[in-house]
């Protein structure tokens, strides 16, 4: 566990930088779909783009409450539909959200909404996160625990785009 926001902050930073790459594929290489019986279970870069950066918005959102106030009416929100519908249900509507956007939206958000989430992470009260332990394992559910599920899609979408 984390004591301190600048380790948790360093260390999340390191961790997405490989996904940063997704952000340099051509739009054809971002779009291809991968095969199904791989190890994307069939998604192209947008799609694990989408997966990741919505969850980093979630957090991205809550940690703007945080900035402000003790209590995130999202964690609490997020946490109820997780127990209502289940992570399978959210995450399909993140990916059909992100299917509509135009790429270059995509694009945007790849590149600019993790380091705003680590930008607002400063400015929240160490109380408030690092050292609540729930909270602190949410924005690690988030982002550091949650990164290495999905680096075998993100080396495969890659080499994928290498040829």
């Amino acid at each position: 566990m984390y004591v301190d926001a600048l380790s948790f902050l360093e260390d999340e930073r390191e961790a997405w930088e490989p996904f940063e790459a997704l952000a340099g594929l051509s739009d054809a290489d971002l779009e291809r779909p991968m095969p199904e019986d791989g190890p994307c279970h069939g998604w192209s870069g947008r799609d694990l783009a989408a997966h990741l950066v919505a969850w980093q918005q979630i957090a991205l959102e809550a940690a703007r409450e945080l900035a402000l106030g003790d209590d995130s009416p999202t964690i609490a929100r997020v946490d109820a539909e997780w127990e209502a519908v289940g992570g399978d249900a959210m995450n399909a509507r993140f990916q059909e959200e992100w299917r509509a956007l135009p790429v270059g939206e995509v694009r945007r958000r790849l590149s600019s909404v993790a380091g705003e989430l680590r930008g607002y992470l400063t400015v929240v009260p160490e109380t408030r996160w690092v050292k609540n332990p729930a909270r602190l394992q949410f924005f690690m559910g988030e982002t550091l625990d949650h990164y290495p599920e999905h680096r075998p899609e993100l080396e495969a979408i890659l080499a994928a785009a290498r040829g």
